[in-house]
């Protein structure tokens, strides 16, 4: 499996997933809350962590279902 993480973006009036840095999608949907559902599932088989954009392309969420990259003891 690819060790990128999943984003979920908004772009051309959809929803969409994929793996970051890629350009191929992995799903398509026409709301917020269902490419979300989809990318929060996929993150979650994957084991890394799932970015959600806002309409602006900021990262509004960013949620880790795997290894933690941020180095906080305790």
């Amino acid at each position: 499996m690819p060790a990128g993480d999943v984003e979920t973006f908004h772009q051309d009036g959809s929803w969409h997933n994929r793996i970051e840095g890629s350009s191929d999608l992995l799903s398509t949907y026409p709301t917020r809350e269902e490419a979300v559902a989809a990318g929060r599932d996929e993150a979650r088989q994957r084991k890394v962590e799932h970015l959600v954009h806002n309409l602006d392309g900021t990262i509004g969420e960013r949620n880790t279902y795997g290894h933690d990259p941020r180095d906080i003891p305790g």
